[in-house]
This record gives structure tokens, sequence and C-alpha cells, in this order.
């Protein structure tokens, strides 16, 4: 119910659907014990219904965890393209399939069926190899490196439980099951409010909020060249290094701002070979320019193109409306503070 109340109120106006199966995943191991404290010798004649049954939910569960996983923005390169593309539903969904039929046939069986558990072992050993990389990838990119560190802690407890459910040991599987249920309960709360987080840190000040001021950094007789970037919630302030080109770009942009009645830049027409010369040889500078400041406001490859690179340019920078190929800084001249 706390997974789907922050879904209800966040993800579905975000069309994200990935907190709804972690929800029902959950609800597949509420089932699952509740399974352990109904009498079954005294309702069936079947042995291996309450075996049976349990295996069933942990399939369940495990398969909810697997449709999930496509939602979540950070995904390791290894397994991104696979998780992401048309062939995942069947990459989980033939296994599945796979071991629940069997699994039924066993449950309702008149003998005692050895074995009847194998099958969602192995399917959950499948579900902790993409769970694991997954969790750590999402909090690692987030900046929150313990809750990564906890999370592989939490997938080797319950490798360890799946082992033990294999042998049939009885104690130990009900202490390690409690544990890492616990657990990963509790990190896919983190998730949740980890994704809650990251979308109050990337929210993107505009152009009357947003401040640049340009400093020069020496360290061991290097200057680096620095751009604080301020007016983020919180009055958080960002910084990024540009690279010597880069930071003179963006200073022309500056300078031009205080210079000029306008501060138009013209960029130079591609293909176009004249002996004007243009404030920018190619649009090409301005998207690096926009990337590393991305970079340091929130950290390399910890932002999207498509949720920041549009909305910062669009916060930062103005095109001219007659595709003049002119560009120029949209921040008033008092958010601008340019040091020697």
């Amino acid at each position: 119910m706390g997974l789907l109340a922050i879904w209800y109120h966040i993800g579905k106006k975000q069309n994200d659907f990935g907190q709804v199966w972690l929800a029902l995943s959950i609800l597949s191991w509420a089932f699952s014990g509740l399974v352990e404290i109904i009498p079954w010798e005294n309702i069936s004649s079947f042995p291996s219904l309450k075996e049976g049954l349990r295996s069933v939910f942990s399939l369940l569960n495990s398969w909810f965890i697997l449709l999930a996983l496509p939602w979540f923005r950070y995904l390791p390169k290894a397994f991104a393209s696979l998780i992401k593309s048309k062939y995942w539903s069947y990459v989980i969904g033939v296994p599945f399939v796979f071991a629940l039929i069997p699994t039924i046939r066993r449950m309702f069986s008149q003998e005692i069926s050895v074995g009847i558990t194998e099958l969602d072992v192995y399917y959950a050993l499948l579900t902790l190899v993409f769970l694991g990389f997954v969790l750590w990838e999402s909090f690692t990119r987030r900046r929150l490196p313990l809750l990564g560190v906890l999370s592989l802690i939490t997938v080797v407890v319950t490798l360890i439980a799946q082992v033990f459910k294999l042998f049939d040991d009885t104690l130990n599987l009900l202490l390690f099951s409690a544990i890492f249920k616990t657990a990963l309960i509790m990190l896919f709360f983190a998730l949740a409010l980890s994704w809650v987080k990251e979308l109050t840190e990337t929210i993107i000040p505009g152009p009357g909020q947003l401040q640049l001021h340009f400093i020069k950094s020496t360290q061991n007789s290097t200057t680096k060249k620095i751009i604080l970037l301020k007016g983020f919630p919180g009055n958080d302030t960002r910084q990024a290094e540009l690279t010597p080109a880069l930071h003179k770009l963006l200073r022309v942009f500056a300078e031009r701002k205080f210079s000029s009645e306008e501060g138009w830049l013209e960029i130079k027409p591609k293909g176009f070979e004249s002996s004007k010369k243009y404030d920018i040889n190619d649009y090409n500078e301005i998207k690096r320019l926009i990337g590393c400041l991305l970079d340091g406001v929130y950290g390399k490859d910890n932002w999207a193109r498509e949720i920041h690179f549009d909305a910062f340019k669009n916060a930062l920078f103005e095109m001219s409306e007659n595709r003049e190929r002119k560009i120029r800084l949209l921040l008033p001249k008092s958010n601008i503070v340019l040091n020697p």
C-alpha cells in the first residue's frame, strides 16, 4: 500500500509502473506468509499443496520484480539493451511458464513431490543476478553508495537463503528469509524515495533564478576554470570545471551580454565557406558546453539527455526566432558575475 501510494501521487503522473510491479512482488510474499499459517492438512488431501503454493508465490514474486526492471531509470550497460528490448517479456516469461506448470502439476499430485521448490529457486537466481546489478546501478548513479553496498549484501543473503531452500534446511531458511525479505522491502522503499529525491534535485531553475559565477581556482600551480551555478532548490550551489575552450566560449556569451544591447552570437552555417569571422564555428560547441556544465551539476553520466539537456539549454540560452543561427545567454545581467 505504501509503494502504491507513492506511485499514485508521483509515478502515475509520469506513466511509470515500476512501483506497481514491486508492490505486487511484496504482495506475493504476503500471500506466501498466509500459506504458512493455514492448516492445509485439515483442508486438502494433496500432501504437496502447501509447498506448491509457496513455490507459486515465490515464482510470482520473482516475475513481478523482473517486470519492474524496464521501468528503472538507471540500468547497467551490460543488461540495458536486453532489459529495454521487446524480447525482455520472452526472456522472463518463458522460464516463468516452464517453472510454473510443473510446480502446479506436482502441487496437485497425490504423492509427496520431492524437489518441488527447485524450479522457483532457479528462477529466483535468475532474478537476483539482474536485480543486484540494477539496484547497484540505481543507487550509485543517484550518489547513494551506502545503499548500493547494502543492496549487494542483501542479494548475497538472499542467495544463501535459496541454498538453504534447496537443501530443505527449514530453520536457517526461516532466519535468512526473514532477513532478506525485510531488507528487500526496505530497499524497495529506499529506491522509491531515492527516485523522489532525484526528482527534486533535477529541477532546473528558470533563467530568472539561475546564476553564473566565473571564478579561477589555482592548485599546485595549475589554474582551473570553474563555473559556479546557483539558484537550485534549497539554495544549492553546483560547480562545473570547463576546458579552456569551453570556458572562453561561455565567457564570450557573458561578455556579449554586457557589451551589446541584444547580446547575440552568430553560428557559422554548416559547410559554408566565407572570409567572415563567426562567433561560433560549429553548433556542436554549444552541445559540448551544455554537456560539460551538466556533468558538473549532476555528475558525469548522472544526467539523461531527454530529461536534463533540453531543459537546461532552454534555461540558459535563447535561439533567434527567425532561424538566423543566432544564440545568446537568456540570463539577466544581474545573474552573471564576471571575475577577472
